[in-house]
């Protein structure tokens, strides 16, 4: 017996009498070099489990590791065998174990994937796709860690996972990185990991203890009636010199008046509609929250609201409102949207979500509840009610402390306080 170096083991060669033999470390008890006659040659521990049996266990080729490598994993072996393990059990444990790459398989065909909203299983998708996957797919999901999630998110975040590629004949696919995307990526996969410890898939969330932020896209929104009255300007001058269509531009201005979700209003079918009653009756199946409550969301319709739908060309009862260019549907306002919002002058960031926003938001300003606004958008829960009240009392608050500033500063110069107590006050309220 010798150590075996790198010169002993290139020099093995077969035994010439279709004879397989093995050179052991001298060492490492255990750890040797398998020759068969093929010439094939493999670096082995052998070893008793707990129970006494002989065990061998494989490490590796010659050629995908150094002796010095494979020495070192013949020691961990040992170290492990010593302790009470079995080298050969954990080895099969780990193949069965799940990656995260599994887990994903399996809740894209869960029913709670199938329960979501056709636009939401399209984003989930995406996301799994082009950013889950590739820098998390082949982690085991036993032993993900938040500092691997946290490197993860980075990755997204700087475009990492970016790629510009066709799909089809005439499609294109252009993922970018960048904060908010890094953000709902990994917000994902915290959802997708609850709903792993529900099934028994895993026993740990790590995502739980990151902190992923607010998203600053869905805080953007129309600050008050100067913004909305250019945006109805605008959609009435593209509209009169042809630049959108009229279906596209009156559903623009549904889901302003009414808050609703762009699905909602882009496939709203006829037989939803009840002008009479001034409503849109959804069915679970045809928005968000219903394939989770199954119950059906009623929309309130303004008068002018009606007046829109009511001008729409009447077709069967199964047909879109907001008719379609070409094709079945349903219409699609997305970059309509994108062109409305440019010519207007409206925050960079705000997307059609944003007009769902911007009315919750004067709907807290105007001193709506949370029950309230959970009815009016049409929440399964009031918790997503909540914030929006929050964030009126804020609102209210650093417009009071702006109101009052002259008075405040007024007051300091009259010796009524000193304006070094004023205006840290002020600022602090104000930037809350």
């Amino acid at each position: 017996m010798a150590r075996l170096s790198k010169r002993i083991v290139d020099a093995a060669r077969p035994s010439g009498d279709d004879e397989r033999y093995i050179l052991w470390d001298e060492s490492l008890p255990g750890f040797g070099l398998l020759v068969l006659p093929t010439g094939v040659k493999s670096f082995i521990y052998n070893y008793r489990n707990s129970r006494g049996t002989k065990r061998r266990a494989t490490i590796g080729k010659v050629g995908t590791l150094t002796p010095d490598e494979a020495r070192e994993i013949a020691d961990n072996m040992a170290t492990l065998v010593k302790n009470g393990g079995d080298p050969l059990a954990a080895k099969a444990a780990a193949r069965e174990a799940l990656t995260i790459g599994d887990v994903l398989d399996r809740y894209l065909e869960s029913e709670k994937f199938a329960e979501k909203a056709d636009s939401t299983r399209l984003n989930d998708r995406s996301r799994i796709k082009r950013h889950l996957r590739p820098v998390l797919g082949n982690k085991y999901v036993d032993d993900l860690t938040a500092e691997e999630i946290k490197r993860a998110r980075n990755a997204i975040r700087d475009g990492k996972t970016a790629v510009d590629e066709k799909t089809g004949t005439r499609g294109r696919a252009r993922v970018t990185g960048g904060a908010t995307v890094a953000r709902d990526s990994i917000g994902l996969l915290r959802a997708i990991l609850n709903w792993a410890i529900e099934q028994k898939l895993t026993v740990n969330n790590p995502v739980a203890s990151i902190k992923l932020g607010s998203n600053a896209t869905r805080d953007t929104i129309l600050e008050g009636p100067d913004d909305y009255t250019r945006l109805f300007q605008t959609l009435a001058t593209m509209e009169n010199e042809q630049r959108i269509r009229s279906p596209a531009a009156d559903a623009i201005r549904v889901i302003a008046l009414t808050g609703a979700r762009r699905g909602e209003i882009t496939k709203l079918c006829w037989h939803h509609v009840d002008l009479k009653a001034g409503s849109i009756t959804l069915p679970p199946a045809a928005h968000k929250t219903g394939r989770r409550t199954g119950k059906p969301r009623i929309i309130a319709l303004p008068a002018a609201a009606q007046e829109i739908i009511a001008r729409q060309p009447k077709r069967g009862a199964d047909d879109f409102v907001f008719a379609p260019a070409k094709g079945n549907g349903p219409l699609n306002i997305n970059k309509p949207w994108r062109d409305v919002r440019a010519e207007a002058g409206l925050p960079e960031g705000i997307g059609l979500h944003g007009l769902r926003h911007s009315m919750a938001s004067m709907l807290a300003m105007g001193g709506a509840q949370a029950s309230e606004l959970q009815a009016a958008l049409g929440h399964s829960t009031v918790s997503m009610a909540v914030q929006y009240v929050h964030w009126a009392d804020d609102a209210r608050a650093a417009l009071a402390e702006r109101a009052a500033a002259p008075a405040l500063a007024g007051m300091a110069a009259a010796g009524g306080a000193p304006a070094a107590d004023v205006l840290p006050m002020t600022k602090k309220r104000q930037t809350k």
